[in-house]
């Protein structure tokens, strides 16, 4: 079954990208005007984070939002047969910075968002840095379909392992210099085990392995974050974050991730993944005071 459903995606994703956006068109149609997947999240995410803009400016955002999902599915299909040329017209990153770290023998957690569209960045990224680039991701629930993202995932060579077996794997990935990639924005399992930052001005919990690996293993940290150009155009940007993780503690490090995140989203709103619940937990006194 697993080769009949990958030829026929593969068959699909032959066609020019101008077509494929005829289906994300409809997709698009479906989900937001039908279905209404996830839509009181979405408008509720948005109302939190910009309590300023007006409610049809909020719908603006998220009907630009929902076309960036569809798009975002349909592209990662078109990711079974891109062609490096078409890959590195449309994805421009910025590698130079981090490859100057590798060079100087740093390992680098490499930081982003939930943001659009992450499968041109793995593939840009991998292909383009001079260390072995890992990714954590969650496994699709499906196993033809997670065979299927595994494989083009791992095209230019990403190393990739599931959320689930890191812990028992990350020792052999830290053994050798790498470069980590982690998309930190995500909620944790355990709210009281968290890290509490404002977040759009609201108690949010981040999890905190990423800024307690970056000082236990003296990484360089960066943000890369993404823009959309235009439909089917993407570029990728480099901030910052540190180069000498040790001086700091854990909670500076993702405190000034989270700063990094929040301002990125301010200047492309629909790019950002709103369909997930960010503000999903509630504050208490139990968990400790929010890090500033």
């Amino acid at each position: 079954m697993y080769y009949i459903v990958y030829g026929l995606l593969y068959a699909f994703s032959l066609l020019p990208l101008r077509v494929l956006y005829l289906f994300s068109d409809l997709a698009y149609f479906i989900v937001y005007y039908l279905s209404g997947y996830r839509k009181k999240v979405v408008l509720d995410n948005l109302q939190i984070a910009f309590p300023e803009k007006s409610e049809n400016e909020r719908i603006k955002i998220a009907k630009q939002f929902y076309l960036n999902f569809t798009d975002t599915l349909i592209e990662s299909l078109k990711m079974l047969s891109i062609s490096t040329k078409e890959l590195e017209r449309r994805g421009k990153g910025e590698f130079e910075y981090i490859n100057s770290l590798i060079e100087k023998g740093y390992s680098i957690n490499v930081m982003a968002a939930h943001q659009f569209n992450w499968e041109f960045a793995n593939l840009i990224y991998a292909k383009n840095l001079k260390a072995p680039f890992v990714g954590i991701y969650m496994p699709i629930s499906n196993k033809i379909f997670d065979r299927i993202f595994l494989k083009f995932r791992a095209r230019y060579g990403t190393v990739l392992i599931s959320a689930q077996d890191f812990k028992n794997k990350m020792h052999k990935v830290f053994s050798a210099q790498y470069a980590l990639a982690l998309a930190a924005d995500q909620n944790p399992g355990n709210p009281a085990a968290a890290y509490w930052m404002n977040f759009f001005g609201r108690p949010v919990p981040f999890i905190t392995g990423p800024g307690k690996g970056a000082v236990k293993n003296n990484t360089a940290v960066v943000f890369v974050g993404f823009h959309k150009v235009k439909r089917g155009y993407y570029e990728f940007r480099v901030t910052p974050i540190s180069e000498d993780s040790s001086s700091y503690t854990p909670e500076q490090l993702t405190l000034m991730y989270k700063n990094v995140v929040e301002a990125t989203i301010r200047k492309d709103p629909a790019n950002y993944l709103w369909s997930h619940r960010r503000w999903k937990w509630e504050w208490k006194e139990e968990y400790g005071e929010i890090v500033k």
